[in-house]
């Protein structure tokens, strides 16, 4: 499971279908999902506030030993806060691709990808090179 807010949001997006689609090897596909389904999004949001349109994609999709990427070049959106709050509670692995010293998801992520700066866009492109490398080594390790 994978999520942010914006470009952060694209990010996820493309994060998640290298995984359930592929990225170099032809493999199996790996279960992988963006919370980025614009009905759902507006849906919560409509019904219960911003802050809780990935927090109730976690609780409805997650399950003890699933990954939940949390993607914020700031750390502190309290939608993203709350998912991870949500993925510790269910045993629920966190890693968070932060920036700009990590905000309050630093504390919630069980593992960082921490990218210095302070330009969103900068910190974006190195998440998104940590993450080319991060698929293609499990690839290289998973994709037989």
């Amino acid at each position: 499971m994978v999520c942010g807010n914006g470009g952060s949001m694209a990010d996820a997006m493309h994060v998640a279908e290298e995984f359930s689609g592929r990225f170099y090897r032809d493999r199996k596909p790996y279960p992988a999902m963006a919370f980025s389904d614009p009905a759902h999004l507006s849906c919560v949001a409509n019904d219960y506030g911003y802050d809780q349109v990935f927090v109730r994609m976690v609780a409805a999709f997650g399950k003890p030993g699933d990954v939940l990427i949390v993607m914020s070049t700031s750390g502190n959106s309290d939608n993203v806060v709350l998912a991870a709050e949500k993925a510790r509670e269910l045993g629920i692995t966190v890693v968070g691709a932060l920036g700009k010293g990590g905000g309050k998801l630093a504390q919630l992520c069980d593992i960082q990808l921490h990218a210095p700066g302070s330009r969103s866009d900068r910190i974006q492109e190195l998440h998104m090179l940590a993450f080319h490398m991060i698929i293609e080594a499990v690839e290289g390790d998973l994709g037989h």
